[in-house]
């Protein structure tokens, strides 16, 4: 039975414009998009050195909250555009996210061209494979650019849904997609089981997501000892074994990953909020790549396989001098978000401004007056 549209649809009616402008969430955005170059940086670094570092630590107990806040984070304002025609929404939610990606992966396949074409020989062969490599993206969500290629789906099954589906059940529907092991299905159909929940979950709850966000800077000192709190449960659930190869710690759970990739997601909100009604520099700076998340997003791969390149080559040649596992991953971690935001701002207002903000050309609807505020605060795939 079809409930009643006022019902249905109320957590996801438009937001007020003036809550995009939230700090919070940029704060949040930006903390998300370093945690998730830190583990790209941390877990290659210490594959090509040979071992583990500090940073290892940092990234298994971000694990469990590090994606499921960015598509939480993705979905807060998808109400603000859900009942619009199809032509606009497509224009902000699909065509946005597909302009990007298609770009991206072309030059991310560019740069991995050599072993892409492997063992093909002579130039049509070679031209060939990668065509058929870059067909093959169309269908498998390429390396880092799969989060890109989610929102956009997400965003379409949530518009066809929301009017068909009461939200209760849509959600249930989706956290029981998330319970159920779904590692052998088709990659695509994985990931959107195991994510779709939290994206959906940022969108039905918005307005709450919003208010919570508000009391936590009322109540700043109870605010604290629940992320205190919180940061001593997350450690025991991610470092506790159990034994269980599918599973190999607590926090892998089914159920309990889902608990506890809510429940994070919601931290990170608490945290954002607090660091808003701190400032200061730090605030200010995650703040920064909250802004350009998507920018970071985009282009962190290749310092980041630059300077660990470098540093690999550095320890081989002066072994009196090697940089431990840690301090190098710290590097190539700051190297990986710093780079592509100064490119991008050297680029900004060029023929090159095309990489990280879509041409009027790439729009099927008037383009908004302001910058909006879909633009994803990207992620790359867990390890």
């Amino acid at each position: 039975m079809d409930a009643a549209p006022s019902v249905a649809t109320r957590p996801i009616r438009p937001l007020p414009e003036e809550a995009a402008r939230l700090a919070w969430v940029d704060v949040a955005k930006g903390l998300c998009i370093i945690l998730v170059v830190m583990m790209h940086s941390t877990l290659g670094t210490g594959e090509a050195l040979g071992g583990e570092g500090v940073l290892h630590d940092v990234v298994e107990f971000a694990r469990p909250f590090r994606i499921p806040d960015f598509f939480l984070l993705s979905g807060l304002f998808l109400g603000r555009v859900i009942d619009r025609d199809w032509r606009l929404f497509a224009d902000r939610r699909v065509v946005h996210f597909a302009y990007f990606y298609a770009l991206w992966v072309v030059i991310q396949s560019l740069f991995k061209a050599g072993a892409i074409v492997a063992g093909a020989e002579g130039p049509a062969d070679k031209l060939a494979a990668f065509g058929l490599h870059l067909a093959e993206a169309l269908v498998v969500p390429y390396s880092t650019l799969w989060f890109v290629y989610l929102l956009a789906v997400f965003s379409v099954v949530t518009k066809l849904l929301h009017r068909r589906v009461p939200p209760a059940v849509l959600l249930v529907a989706a956290a029981v997609l998330q319970i159920l092991p779904t590692s052998g299905l088709p990659e695509l159909l994985d990931e959107f089981c195991e994510r779709y929940v939290y994206f959906l979950g940022g969108t039905l709850f918005a307005e709450a997501i919003f208010r919570f966000a508000d009391g936590v800077r009322a109540r700043a000192g109870l605010a604290l000892a629940g992320l205190a709190l919180w940061a001593v449960l997350e450690a025991v659930f991610v470092f506790t074994p159990t034994g269980i190869e599918a599973a190999p710690t607590l926090a892998r759970l089914p159920v309990v990953s889902l608990a506890l990739g809510t429940v994070g997601a919601l931290a990170i909100v608490a945290f954002a909020s607090l660091m808003t009604r701190a400032g200061g520099p730090v605030t200010a700076a995650l703040r920064a790549c909250g802004e350009r998340s998507i920018v970071i997003y985009l282009g962190f791969f290749l310092p980041m396989a630059l300077t660990r390149t470098v540093i690999v080559k550095f320890n081989e040649a002066r072994p009196d001098l090697a940089l431990d596992v840690g301090l190098a991953s710290l590097i190539v971690t700051a190297a990986a978000v710093l780079v592509p935001l100064g490119f991008e701002r050297l680029v900004r207002g060029t023929r090159l401004d095309f990489l990280f903000r879509r041409p009027a050309a790439f729009h099927i609807a008037p383009a908004p007056a302001s910058p909006a505020r879909l633009r994803p605060a990207a992620a790359p795939r867990e390890a």
